[in-house]
């Protein structure tokens, strides 16, 4: 092989390792590093309000800090005066059952893919100072997690890499 051929052929693997979508290089790290961004809630499967017609994100930084939101898109609408404080109770129970919040730190096992969450602060406080613990499956920029809860409940949630 002579060195023009070398050169050509060196041009056009570099020019396709270039023109790769990015999720396909960084399936090239540790599960924490494809982990590290944001990302966009696609589905949720348990009984819970909040899974109805649900949208929310879920964003994981690369210092093990995380943030995750998501409600129930047709949630009611609260008749807010002047003052939040005037909400109803009843107003706010309904827009509470369809919503989640929380925030904290996480880490992930590489060993058996799991992420650990450990919640610091929550729209229900009962949640705080939990682990929660949950299986990844990941697979390009699709995200699964699957949860079992303390009663035995299972919740998978699916996410899509945020562009």
């Amino acid at each position: 092989m002579n060195r023009r051929n070398i050169f050509e052929l060196s041009a056009i693997t570099a020019l396709g390792l270039a023109m790769l979508p990015t999720s396909i290089l960084a399936q090239q790290g540790t599960l924490k590093q494809q982990l590290v961004g944001t990302w966009t809630l696609v589905s949720c499967e348990t009984k819970q309000p909040q899974c109805v017609n649900p949208h929310g994100t879920l964003m994981l930084d690369a210092g093990g800090r995380y943030a995750m939101v998501y409600a129930a898109r047709d949630r009611p609408k609260a008749t807010i005066g002047a003052n939040r404080a005037d909400v109803k109770p009843e107003e706010y129970k309904a827009i509470a059952q369809g919503f989640v919040a929380q925030f904290g730190t996480w880490s992930v096992n590489e060993a058996d893919k799991t992420l650990t969450r450990q919640v610091e602060g929550a729209l229900f406080p009962s949640g705080e100072g939990a682990e929660q613990k949950t299986s990844v499956s990941l697979t390009g920029d699709e995200l699964k997690l699957t949860a079992t809860n303390p009663a035995g409940v299972r919740a998978d949630s699916v996410y899509r890499r945020a562009r």
